[in-house]
């Protein structure tokens, strides 16, 4: 094999661009995605709940209790392809059975590992007594009443203005028929609104209630026999104010235990993200590709740890990922991550971050790597000249003008790098 200026490129562990990352957070009038079905209308996939209680049926969950099968206590139908931060939420639903009949429809909220959700319900039931109010499940209870806009605070401050009266807004509700509930979260403050009549506003800056995100879940409550439906689930996901957010997608396990760590790379990350007191929130989805369909429509950056080559998750979907990329949102891919197939993954890698692992181009070795020097940028704040024996990518596939791009790693692979045989991952013609 001919080893001819090989030694002049760089050498890669993780191609990085966040070009997008200073994107104003505001949602563009013709870049922000719209609202998005999260109930398929035929099954509970994606739903997560007792079967002996929940079923859909003519395209509606419906949720019941009867005297041949009672409930005792509060259940939950959970939303498992997501979490919810800033959001709006639209959905239909219909309560029906005793008169003391109650729902509700759990946001932001908690699972106790019971399966029981904590935190901001947005109230049902059949009386009109509660419908519209904001609750808190199993924390501080009653939060807002209809007609109520509340800020709560610090030691359990709360001031309540009156907007409506409540008896008035609740004349928006037909109580045995079909209602839209319309349910807007955006940083500290949640609207809820019922046929188009907001019922109450909360804005929450209590540190020991408030909650940012979490999770969604549909509520049947226990007592008497009832019956509750809820058809039309759309979900709009809304930019944060003042933070990015950085959705880090995990790849399947692969490579055997402890050598590619997905998962448990992308959550130490979000949590060192999380905690770093920077405007960030880092979400983590699992599993490869989210089921979620809204998983990118507010994210300021995406960060891609995954197999590569073949079974890289982006390839059915760089289509609709250059959408996302398009609305200049920046994008993080890690190790295996960079490597895609030549053709439309590759050639939307060169354009999203400037470059990718070329099979029959680009070498992957294992040897020490010496990193002397560390230009000035962001990136390498706080690190130092170090050295590490890891498998470390070089020859890479870049963009033909690479005018702007910032070396951050870069050496000198050894000639014992280019020993093996020639093949899609070692040695070639080029190297």
């Amino acid at each position: 094999m001919k080893v001819v200026r090989w030694m002049r490129y760089v050498v890669l562990a993780a191609v990085v661009a966040l070009a997008g990352w200073n994107a104003p957070a505001q949602a563009q009038e013709d870049g922000q995605p719209g609202f998005r079905p999260i109930f398929d209308g035929k099954s509970l996939d994606g739903w997560e709940g007792d079967p002996g209680y929940w079923r859909v049926e003519n395209g509606v969950i419906i949720a019941q209790s009867s005297v041949e099968k009672p409930l005792n206590e509060n259940i939950f139908l959970f939303w498992r392809q997501g979490e919810l931060d800033n959001f709006e939420l639209k959905l239909k639903y219909r309560i029906s059975g005793s008169p003391s009949a109650n729902s509700g429809i759990q946001i932001r909220s908690q699972d106790d590992g019971q399966g029981h959700a904590i935190g901001y319900q947005a109230d049902i039931d059949l009386a009109g007594q509660w419908t519209g109010i904001l609750y808190d499940e199993r924390a501080r209870g009653v939060l807002a009443l209809r007609g109520e806009s509340v800020t709560l605070g610090e030691g359990g401050f709360r001031h309540t203005a009156r907007f409506a009266d409540g008896d008035e807004v609740r004349k928006a509700v037909d109580l045995t028929g079909w209602n839209e509930y319309h349910i807007v979260a955006i940083d500290d403050q949640i609207i809820l609104s019922i046929n188009g009549q907001v019922t109450a506003i909360v804005t929450d800056k209590d540190p020991a209630g408030q909650d940012l995100s979490g999770l969604l879940a549909l509520q049947l409550h226990g007592g008497p026999p009832m019956k509750v439906e809820f058809k039309d689930i759309e979900l709009k996901r809304l930019p944060l104010v003042g933070m990015k957010k950085v959705v880090l997608v995990a790849g399947r396990e692969s490579h055997g235990h402890g050598a590619h760590e997905h998962k448990a790379g992308c959550m130490l990350l979000a949590k060192s993200l999380n905690e770093s007191g920077l405007n960030l929130r880092a979400v983590v989805y699992t599993g490869g590709w989210p089921s979620d369909p809204t998983a990118y429509d507010n994210a300021d950056a995406v960060v891609f740890y995954c197999d590569g080559g073949g079974g890289h998750y982006v390839n059915p979907h760089v289509g609709e990922f250059r959408k996302v990329m398009d609305r200049g949102v920046g994008l993080a891919c890690l190790h295996y991550g960079v490597e895609v197939p030549k053709g439309p993954s590759g050639e939307a890698f060169l354009d999203w971050i400037g470059g990718y692992f070329e099979t029959h181009w680009s070498v992957n070795p294992w040897w020490t790597a010496q990193f002397n020097s560390l230009p000035d940028h962001e990136i390498t704040r706080g690190v130092r000249p170090f050295s590490i024996h890891d498998e470390w990518y070089y020859h890479m596939r870049f963009q033909e003008n690479m005018t702007g791009v910032t070396p951050i790693l870069t050496a000198v692979p050894p000639a014992s790098t280019l020993e093996r045989p020639d093949g899609p991952h070692s040695g070639n013609p080029h190297v």
